[in-house]
């Protein structure tokens, strides 16, 4: 193809038509995503204290039963109770590396929600 000729192509007013089904196939998808309905959102508001109570029981369970398996703490003789059960629980984390395990959890629920926001982005 010479120059002269693609000149001479591009040059015409062509009207673009198009297809005789096109239009009539585009507004029916458009008025069927009109009529479906929106999904139904999670109650995030309710369901997040019932999990806030689930990591905060777990993450005591893991340090108070830890504190109890470990050697050099001596388990108390009454429970933990009063001014001084901060300084027991912060000590019973501080042996059982509970930082370690925290940072783990941080990290996979991080993963987690970012691979969801990922995948919901692309739908």
């Amino acid at each position: 193809m010479r120059e002269h000729d693609l000149d001479r192509i591009l040059s015409k007013d062509q009207e673009i038509v198009p297809s005789s089904g096109f239009v009539n196939s585009v507004m029916d998808s458009v008025r069927r995503e009109a009529l479906t309905p929106a999904p139904i959102p999670f109650p995030w508001k309710r369901a997040l204290p019932g999990l806030a109570s689930v990591v905060v029981s777990l993450g005591l369970l893991l340090i108070v039963g830890g504190a109890a398996f470990t050697p050099g703490i001596a388990t108390p003789s009454q429970p933990l109770a009063g001014p001084f059960a901060y300084d027991r629980i912060l000590e019973a984390a501080r042996t059982i590396r509970a930082g370690w395990i925290v940072l783990a959890l941080l990290l996979s629920l991080a993963s987690a929600k970012l691979s969801i926001r990922f995948t919901t982005l692309r739908g």
